[in-house]
């Protein structure tokens, strides 16, 4: 019976490729394409392809391009690495052997070539492998000169002349990373049979490929997580009737979110792929990943697209993708199709990185199985029903191999070659106009520049926001002489006009400008890369009314706000008649002015202060409680007074911090306080470390030392005390409800998980924590070391599901969180307005901060203890009751003389209400003032909240606390409602959770108490 089936399905293959071959002759004649179609000369490697067909489900999850290897004499195929072939069940490679194979390949054939490009932060390497013909190889230096002409048509002056004999010329780098996303695993072992192709097969489809254009290709993106995913695989196959543990770590830090990092540039992947497609000048970024059967190009979804995109980009995505789609439709391979519901606003991606340069972006979801098993997948109904974009569905239910998925990989990756080859010098072309189109941005849409002024007093984060644009391949310029630009008249409002009023009497306003110093950066829009930067220090508006109810992803990120640095947006032409220098290097002013015994730095929030205080650990560090005037310059609340450190000493720590110490002849008469180190530990669960990863690298970053520790140590260390000054409880993300934390992964049942290195399992903790087993929580002994560790004075901070577990479990007496019945906030900037000044975690902060949100908790206060507060979306709707007279006239009782009514203790909606005498009254449940909690900033009113991005029935959280300090016992518990570190986009409220550290024994300064 297995004979017959294999003899079967051998028929229905050749049946199917010879009716596909005289489809596609008859199409090559009509429009002179080559038909893929193997060399008949050239002979196959029977003992491979044989393995192809058996591990292939079903005869239409192939293609003619792939369902047969082509054979060499001095060309490795991937099994001499995997001992079986690509795709083969039961085998995934590590990073290692991957490159060992492509390596081979390069020491074999003159038509391979690889490269390192990087390492990880755990030091893997990455790299990147080149297939073309060895003239293209050998020509390397020469066509990367001719692609930088059409990257940046300055060089050539804009002459389009010149540019089409460069595009008559030069080869096209096509550039394709796989396995970004470490639990999606397939890409690896089809980049390396594709790599192989490529540069064996001699077929006129895919030769045509090898000479016409170079083929990059970086098979594994996120090594650190390939390496685990591998590790947790191999101890499935050793353990084949037990749970396996999930991928609780992908790279050192973060996730899934490793694929949103093309705006910060924060991870070494996203840099290292960065540096390759810009260095290669490369015309396209095609990202593989795994969720969607079967294959799903999602590079173009159904909307909104950025804003900032070029529509040349626009139209290729549609041109490439549906060509994919009936090129693929038309071998019979079902489940093939674009557009679905993926809406392309958000430039986060790795793939976008194409989008930004003038390139183009592609991606790609086919079906993976999470390892190598062959499986019996069962679809939802959405996944297999037809619509007008899915024409073709994939089946309800079948069995999948990796081997199928690596078919799917490889074929649209194989047309999109050729189609794009067919047709590159029209890609080409655009690649130019793209290009062109973006050095002549300033006389077309806009704007001329983006200012920086030099007299920004947060100059260290305008250096890091500026060293982002710098990796981002944009030029930074900077004014030698002050300048003057005029700005654009903002319209507002207009009042309804009386009936009787003249067209006469309008008056336009008139513009304004701005004198901006010398030192000022210019970031200018005349230059390849000015879309990016557009892109980037713009603002977003996403509808509420927009047909796309669930944005992808981030809907805002304005760069300029989130790191709370002035950026003016200039459409003024003038600006690109500034004198200016270019930019190399981007670093804040830093150093001592002079000598001294004691020295004061100004505190404008900038979370390099923080890095000082660990820097300088023996030194005497206080903070100043009031704002004071010294050796001529105005010092803010929390400015550090620095004694028994030496000039040079102090000179050398903030030389690269951007902080500037003056020498002060005495201390201020302000009240001060100690700044001392504090002991921190960072706490996460075993449930996702996908959020609290930024966390760590900014902290990393910044030089924050802290124990990374999980909640099982918390729930097994009964004195956190006596290690520990302030504990950080980042969000959890995925699985954070308050029971989740607590009772962990269900362990009633199953085996347990461990999460450690073995003989079996090599690289699973790296540099991160490890477990005997994953499944426990917090439990109820760790809610009360938390509870003990506060109570005894410990500082415990805890940010939007991590607050709301701290209030679950009464951490934070008077503070509730209300349910959200409108509200839509999705990864927005919000605005902020600050309430307490004078509390330590709000040192260096101005009136108005632009925070990050997304949905985060709506906080409300309540004066008595175990009381939720009331959930108030606006003034109050009444001031009187019904009754006799006007609005503002007292009611009567007949009968009876009038009454003097009680005046009515009134509150803002951020504030602790104010009790009554008749609620103080033996009420042992009022909370003392001194208890109450401590509003530090709230949301803006309703009018101001939106700053980018989307903000849907913002009513429901406006002026509702956003940072709220709660003093428990000797302690206290800090509550964020937004997200202050995240995806390295904010650094403008990192310092909250700096102040907060570095402040934690002296967080009730400056506060004033209620007088009941």
């Amino acid at each position: 019976m297995i004979r017959t089936r294999k003899v079967r399905v051998y028929i229905l293959r050749s049946f199917g490729l010879l009716l596909f071959l005289s489809l596609a002759g008859t199409a090559a004649l009509a429009d002179g394409e080559t038909a893929p179609a193997r060399d008949s000369k050239q002979p196959v490697d029977d003992a491979y392809t044989a393995k192809i067909h058996k591990y292939t489900t079903q005869p239409f999850f192939t293609s003619p391009l792939v369902d047969y290897l082509p054979a060499s004499k001095n060309v490795p195929t991937p099994e001499a690495v995997l001992g079986d072939v690509a795709g083969a069940p039961g085998i995934l490679p590590y990073a290692e052997d991957v490159y060992k194979y492509m390596r081979l390949l390069e020491k074999a054939s003159p038509r391979v070539k690889v490269f390192s490009i990087g390492k990880t932060e755990e030091g893997r390497e990455m790299i990147a492998v080149a297939v073309s013909s060895p003239e293209n190889l050998k020509n390397l230096e020469e066509n990367r000169a001719q692609l930088a002409k059409l990257a940046d048509p300055r060089t050539i002056k804009l002459d389009n002349a010149e540019a089409d004999r460069i595009v008559a010329q030069a080869v096209p780098v096509y550039y394709i990373t796989g396995t970004i996303h470490s639990p999606e695993t397939g890409a690896p072992t089809a980049l390396m049979e594709l790599a192989y192709r490529l540069a064996v097969d001699e077929s006129p489809y895919i030769r045509e490929i090898r000479d016409g254009m170079i083929t990059l290709i970086t098979p594994v993106v996120e090594v650190d997580g390939r390496d685990r995913m591998v590790d947790i695989y191999r101890w499935h196959l050793s353990h084949p009737k037990d749970f396996y543990p999930p991928l609780i770590y992908w790279g050192k830090y973060v996730a899934h979110d490793n694929n949103r990092d093309a705006m910060g540039v924060t991870l070494k992947l996203t840099e290292n792929v960065l540096n390759t497609y810009v260095g290669w000048k490369a015309q396209v970024l095609h990202d593989l990943h795994e969720s969607v059967p079967y294959l799903y190009d999602n590079t173009a979804g159904d909307g909104p697209f950025n804003a900032w995109v070029d529509p040349i980009l626009t139209d290729e995505w549609e041109m490439i993708g549906w060509r994919n789609v009936s090129d693929m439709t038309k071998f019979g391979m079902p489940g093939v199709f674009t557009h679905g519901v993926f809406d392309t606003w958000s430039p986060g991606y790795l793939m976008f990185i194409a989008a930004m340069h003038n390139g183009i972006s592609r991606l790609y979801e086919t079906f993976g199985n999470g390892g190598a098993d062959t499986l019996t997948r069962t679809l939802d109904p959405e996944e297999y029903a037809r619509t007008w974009y899915r024409q073709n569905p994939p089946l309800p239910k079948t069995l999948w191999s990796q081997r199928d998925n690596n078919n799917y990989e490889q074929t649209g990756l194989l047309t999109s070659l050729h189609y794009f080859n067919e047709n590159k010098r029209l890609f080409l072309k655009n690649f130019y106009l793209k290009a062109k189109r973006s050095v002549t941005k300033p006389g077309a849409e806009g704007p001329a520049a983006y200012v920086l002024s030099a007299d920004d007093p947060r100059l260290g984060s305008q250096a890091a926001l500026l060293q982002v644009l710098q990796k981002q391949a944009v030029e930074i310029s900077r004014a030698t002489a002050a300048f003057t630009v005029t700005l654009p008249v903002k319209k507002s409002a207009k009042p309804k006009k009386d009936a009787k009023e003249t067209k006469e009497k309008d008056t336009p306003p008139a513009p304004t400008t701005r004198e901006f110093p010398a030192g000022s950066y210019i970031v200018r829009m005349d230059q390849p890369y000015s879309r990016i930067a557009d892109a980037l220090l713009d603002y977003q508006y996403w509808s509420p009314d927009d047909p796309q109810k669930t944005p992808y992803d981030d809907t805002g990120w304005t760069f300029g706000d989130l790191f709370g640095v002035q950026v003016t947006r200039v459409t003024d032409p003038k600006v690109l008649d500034v004198s200016v220098e270019r930019v190399k290097e981007v670093r804040a002013p830093a150093g001592v002015s002079g000598e001294g015994t004691i020295y004061a730095i100004n505190n404008n929030a900038e979370p390099s202060l923080a890095t000082l205080r660990y820097k300088l650990h023996d030194a005497s560090i206080e903070a100043a409680e009031e704002p004071f005037d010294s050796a001529g310059k105005k010092f803010a609340r929390g400015s550090f007074l620095l004694r028994n450190v030496a000039r040079a000493q102090l000179n050398d720590a903030i030389s690269d911090l951007g902080l500037q110490a003056t020498p002060v002849s005495a201390m201020p008469s302000v009240k001060t306080h100690p700044v001392r180190a504090a002991r921190v530990a960072f706490v996460h669960t075993w449930l996702s470390t996908q959020a609290e990863g930024w966390w760590r690298i900014a902290l990393d970053n910044l030089g924050i030392p802290y124990d990374y520790i999980s909640t099982q140590i918390i729930a097994k260390t009964s004195d956190l005390n006596a290690k520990y000054d302030v504990i950080l409880f980042p969000p959890v993300g995925f699985f954070s409800s308050p029971t989740a934390i607590i009772n962990g992964l269900p362990s009633a049942w199953g085996n347990p998980l461990p999460w450690k290195n073995t003989p079996e399992t090599p690289n699973l903790v790296g540099k991160n924590d490890s477990t005997d087993d994953m499944r426990p929580g917090l439990g109820w002994e760790g809610v009360a070391n938390l509870q003990s560790f506060v109570a005894k004075g410990g500082v415990l901070l805890t940010a939007t599901d991590t607050s709301r577990f701290a209030l679950s479990i009464g951490l934070a007496d008077g503070v509730s969180v209300g349910n959200a019945q409108k509200l839509k906030i999705v990864g927005s900037v919000v605005g902020t307005r600050l309430v307490d000044a004078a509390s330590p975690i709000a040192y260096g902060y101005d009136e108005k901060l632009s925070a990050y949100c997304d949905n985060g908790p709506i906080f409300s206060l309540s004066s008595i203890s175990g009381a939720r507060g009331g959930r108030r979306l606006g003034g109050e709707m009444h001031t009187r009751p019904t009754g006799r007279g006007t609005v503002d006239d007292p009611d009567f009782t007949i009968g009876r003389p009038g009454a003097e009514l009680p005046e009515e203790p009134k509150s803002e909606i951020w504030e602790n209400p104010l009790l009554t005498d008749e609620q103080l009254h033996n009420n042992f449940r009022a909370i003392p003032p001194a208890d109450r909690a401590r509003v530090i900033f709230r949301y803006a009113d309703s009018k101001e909240l939106l700053v980018s991005g989307l903000v849907e029935g913002g009513d429901e959280i406006a002026q509702h606390p956003a940072v709220i300090d709660v003093p428990t016992g000797n302690g206290h518990v800090v509550l964020f409602s937004i997200n202050p570190v995240y995806r390295g986009e904010t650094r403008g409220t990192y310092s909250l959770v700096l102040n907060t550290i570095l402040n934690f024994d002296s967080l009730n300064a400056g506060r004033k108490l209620a007088e009941k």
